[in-house]
């Protein structure tokens, strides 16, 4: 599977980077907005990982605009932004899952086989 990554945080990414790497994905890295909404919409993704709170194009617009181009991969928000409010923003945008930070690599992983339909009947 192949995932899109946005994230700001060189840490937080290259952390994720390594570790679904390990697990057998095949991951880019956009590290702002701009760069990451280019990816996904040129881009052939199973999933995309998606900061909230990123430079030059917010995780909202993104999901918004992606939502609006009729992209339909999933979408993982992973923000520190965990109020019961951004959750149901996040979600009723039109992505699939929300995880907030700090998070474990394995609810990451989860999440990301979850959003891609592992389990699914």
């Amino acid at each position: 599977m192949k995932l899109l990554i946005v994230e700001d945080e060189k840490k937080t990414g290259e952390y994720l980077t390594k570790g679904l790497t390990e697990a057998g994905f095949v991951v880019d890295l956009a590290d702002n907005g701009l760069n990451g909404y280019h990816l996904a919409m040129t881009g052939d993704y199973d999933l995309i990982i998606l900061d909230i709170m990123l430079p030059d194009v917010n995780g909202w617009d993104i999901v918004r605009m992606l939502r609006s181009a009729n992209k339909g991969m999933p979408i993982l928000l992973l923000t520190a932004l965990g109020t019961i409010e951004h959750r149901v923003k996040g979600l009723e945008l039109g992505a699939d899952d929300y995880l907030v930070k700090p998070f474990a690599l394995l609810n990451c992983w989860r999440g990301c086989a979850l959003s891609c339909g592992a389990g699914r009947r």
